[in-house]
C-alpha cells in the first residue's frame, strides 16, 4: 500500500469532472456575486407577501432561483475541498460559501413568518386565484405544518445569522478528522510498513493476519484517545446545539424535533430499537458462528470485519467492479442501466483515495447538472458494494432532478437509503446466483450478514446512543469523555452479547463517527435497509410491475412525505413488520451459513 498519492498523481479517468458544475473558478465567482445581488432583491418583498397572490408567487419563485444557485456554489466549493482538504483555495471558497449561505438564509428568513401571518381564508383565496401557485402547494402545506415551531421574522433572522456559529462543532470535527488527525504506521502481513488511514482502516481490519488487525485497531484508537477531551467537547456542543433548537422551536424532545421534518412519528424510531433488541439472540448466534469459523479461543472487536471463510482471496479491481454492478442491477431495466453506464463513463465518480481527500463515500451534486459519487475505492468486495450503494443514491438524484422542479427535487434521507440499499440487495442476489465456488458463496453470505450487522444492528445501536446522549443533555447532565465511553461500552455489551471481548479501545468509537453530528440521522440506514429488502424482493419476484413502481418512487423525489412515498413502493414503515422481515431474512441467511459450515 505505501504512502498515499498526491491528488495530481491520480489519473484523470478516475477523477470526477467538477468542471460540469463550473468550468473555472472565475465562473463560480461570478455566480457568487449574482447570489449577493439576488439576495438583496428578495428584500423588496419584505412586508408585502399578504398583498396579493402575484406577490406571493413572486417571492416563492425568487426564493427557488436563489436556493438553486447557492446550492450550486456550495456543492462545488465543498466537493473541490473534499478532493484535498489541505488545499487553502477551496478551504477559502467553502468558508465563503458557508458564510454566503448563512446570509442568504437570513435574507429569506422573513418569508415563512410572513406567509404564516396571512389569514387562512386569504391564503386559500390566493392559491385558488393564481394557477402558477399550484407548483408550491406542498411547500405551502409544509410551512403551515411547521407553524407551531416557527418564530417571528425577527427571531428567525437571528437564528439564521447564527448559522456559522451553530455549525462550529461539526466543522471543527471534520477538520480534525479529515485534515489534522494522523495515525501511526504498522507492519502489514508481509512485514511492510504502511500508514493507517481512514480509507485503509477497513481493509486492514479485513486482513486475515490477526496481528495486523489488532495493531491497526490499536493504532487508530490511540490517535483518538489523545484527543478524547477535544472530541468529547465537540460532540457535547453538537448535542447542546440540537437541544437549543428543540427548546427555541418548542418541540417536546430533540428526537421529535429531528423527526418532525420528515413527518415521522417517534414510534417508528422506538419500534426500530425495540424490534432489533427483541432479535439480539440472532446477533449472539452470529458472534458464536464467527468465533467458531475463525477458530479463536476469544473473539475480539477487531475480529468482527475479517471474513469468516478462510482461503478466499477476492481482489476486485475497479473496472471489474463496474462490470459486476452493471450486471447485478440489470433487473432494474435497460434504461436504468444505460443512464448509469453513461454516468460512470463521463466523470460522475471520484474513485481512489489521495492525500487529504475526505474519507468514506457519498453521492452529491447540484440541481441542473448531474449527480457525483465520492469513493475511496479499495480492490475488495466491500468497495464493490459501496459503489453500488452510492450509485443508488446517484440514480435516485438523477431521476428526481430530471422529473421534479427544484423545490421537490431533493428527497429525504429516510427514503434515500432505500435506493442505495435496493442496489446492494440486487447485486448480492446476482452474485449469490452466479457463484459456484462454495467458499466464495460462503464469503458472500458472510458479507450479506455483515451488511445486516453493520446497517441494521450497528446503526440501531448508534441510534440508541444518540437517543441516550440527547436525553442526558436534556436532563442537564454533562457529556464527559468518561460518560460517553461508559454509555457506548454498555451498548456494545448489550448488542454483541457475552460471546465477544469488548475491548477497551471500542469505548472511544463514538469519537470518530461523523454521523453523530447530524442528530437522529443513522436510524434511517436501518429503516431504509429494511424497506429496501422488501422492495428488492418484489423486483426479483414480480419483474416489470415492481420495477415500474420503484422507478416511479425514485422520480417522485421529495414531492410527498417519506412514509407516503414508501407506501407507493409497497412498504409501510409505520409498523414494526418491515424491520422484523429484514431480521427474519438475517436469521435465514445465518441458518444457511451455519448449515454449510456444520
Amino acid at each position: 500500500m505505501g504512502s498515499l498519492p498526491a491528488r495530481k498523481e491520480i489519473p484523470d479517468q478516475y477523477k470526477w469532472r467538477l468542471e460540469d458544475i463550473y468550468a473555472a473558478d472565475e465562473l463560480w465567482e461570478r455566480d457568487f456575486q449574482q447570489v449577493q445581488k439576488m439576495a438583496s432583491e428578495v428584500e423588496s418583498y419584505r412586508g408585502k407577501l399578504g398583498q396579493s397572490a402575484i406577490t406571493l408567487l413572486g417571492v416563492l419563485q425568487a426564493e427557488e432561483r436563489l436556493q438553486e444557485l447557492i446550492e450550486k456554489l456550495y456543492v462545488y466549493a465543498r466537493m473541490r475541498r473534499d478532493e484535498e482538504n489541505s488545499n487553502p483555495v477551496y478551504q477559502a471558497l467553502t468558508d465563503r460559501a458557508d458564510s454566503l449561505n448563512t446570509s442568504v438564509e437570513a435574507a429569506l428568513s422573513f418569508i415563512v413568518p410572513e406567509i404564516l401571518a396571512i389569514p387562512t381564508d386569504v391564503l386559500k383565496r390566493f392559491r385558488q386565484e393564481e394557477q402558477a401557485l399550484a407548483r408550491y402547494h406542498f411547500v405551502l402545506d409544509e410551512i403551515l405544518r411547521f407553524a407551531p415551531h416557527t418564530l417571528s421574522a425577527a427571531e428567525e433572522q437571528i437564528i439564521a445569522q447564527a448559522g456559522d456559529v451553530i455549525q462550529a462543532p461539526s466543522n471543527i470535527f471534520k477538520m480534525i478528522n479529515n485534515a489534522d488527525l494522523t495515525f501511526p504506521s504498522i507492519r502489514d502481513e508481509e512485514g511492510k510498513e504502511v500508514e493507517v488511514t481512514h480509507g485503509r482502516y477497513l481493509q486492514l481490519m479485513e486482513c486475515g493476519d490477526r496481528r495486523v488487525r489488532q495493531e491497526a485497531f490499536s493504532a487508530l484508537y490511540s490517535s483518538y484517545r489523545k484527543l478524547k477531551n477535544t472530541l468529547a467537547a465537540t460532540i457535547s456542543n453538537s448535542v447542546k446545539k440540537d437541544v437549543f433548537y428543540t427548546r427555541v422551536r418548542k418541540y417536546p424532545t430533540a428526537m421529535e424535533a429531528a423527526l418532525f421534518s420528515d413527518n415521522i412519528p417517534p414510534a417508528v424510531y422506538e419500534n426500530l430499537i425495540a424490534t432489533v433488541r427483541g432479535n439480539l439472540d440472532t446477533m449472539y448466534r452470529y458472534v458464536a458462528l464467527r468465533k467458531k469459523l475463525l477458530g479463536l479461543a476469544e473473539l475480539h472487536m477487531y475480529d468482527l470485519y475479517t471474513p469468516m471463510v478462510k482461503d478466499v482471496s477476492w481482489e476486485i479491481p475497479y473496472e471489474e467492479a463496474v462490470a459486476l454492478v452493471r450486471k447485478g442491477l440489470a433487473p432494474l431495466g435497460p434504461s436504468y442501466g444505460e443512464i448509469m453506464a453513461s454516468g460512470l463513463a463521463s466523470g460522475w465518480v471520484d474513485v481512489y483515495e489521495n492525500k487529504a481527500k475526505t474519507s468514506g463515500a457519498y453521492s452529491w451534486g447540484p440541481y441542473g447538472v448531474h449527480p457525483y459519487v465520492l469513493m475511496n475505492y479499495q480492490d475488495n468486495l466491500n468497495s464493490v458494494f459501496t459503489l453500488a450503494h452510492e450509485l443508488g443514491h446517484a440514480m435516485h438524484t438523477y431521476y428526481s432532478y430530471r422529473e421534479q422542479p427544484y423545490v421537490y427535487a431533493h428527497y429525504k434521507i429516510f427514503t434515500a437509503e432505500v435506493a442505495s440499499t435496493v442496489n446492494e440487495s440486487l447485486l448480492m442476489a446476482y452474485l449469490l446466483n452466479i457463484e459456484t465456488d462454495r467458499n466464495k458463496k460462503l464469503y458472500l453470505l458472510n458479507h450479506y450478514l455483515e451488511e445486516f450487522r453493520g446497517t441494521v444492528f450497528r446503526q440501531t445501536m448508534f441510534a440508541e446512543f444518540e437517543k441516550v446522549i440527547h436525553e442526558k443533555v436534556e436532563a442537564g447532565i454533562a457529556l464527559t469523555p468518561a460518560l460517553l465511553s461508559e454509555i457506548y461500552r454498555q451498548l456494545n455489551v448489550d448488542y454483541y452479547g457475552p460471546g465477544i471481548v469488548i475491548d477497551k479501545d471500542i469505548d472511544l468509537e463514538w469519537a470518530r463517527i461523523p454521523h453523530f453530528y447530524s442528530a437522529y440521522y443513522v436510524y434511517k440506514y436501518a429503516t431504509g435497509f429494511s424497506a429496501a429488502t422488501s422492495i428488492s424482493q418484489q423486483i426479483l419476484r414480480e419483474g416489470e410491475a415492481a420495477v415500474n413502481r420503484y422507478l416511479n418512487f425514485l422520480k417522485m423525489g421529495g414531492s410527498d412525505y417519506p412514509l407516503d412515498l414508501l407506501r407507493t413502493a409497497g412498504v409501510d414503515m409505520t409498523t414494526p413488520q418491515p424491520v422484523q422481515d429484514g431480521l427474519n431474512l438475517f436469521a435465514r441467511l445465518l441458518e444457511q451459513m451455519e448449515t454449510l459450515t456444520a
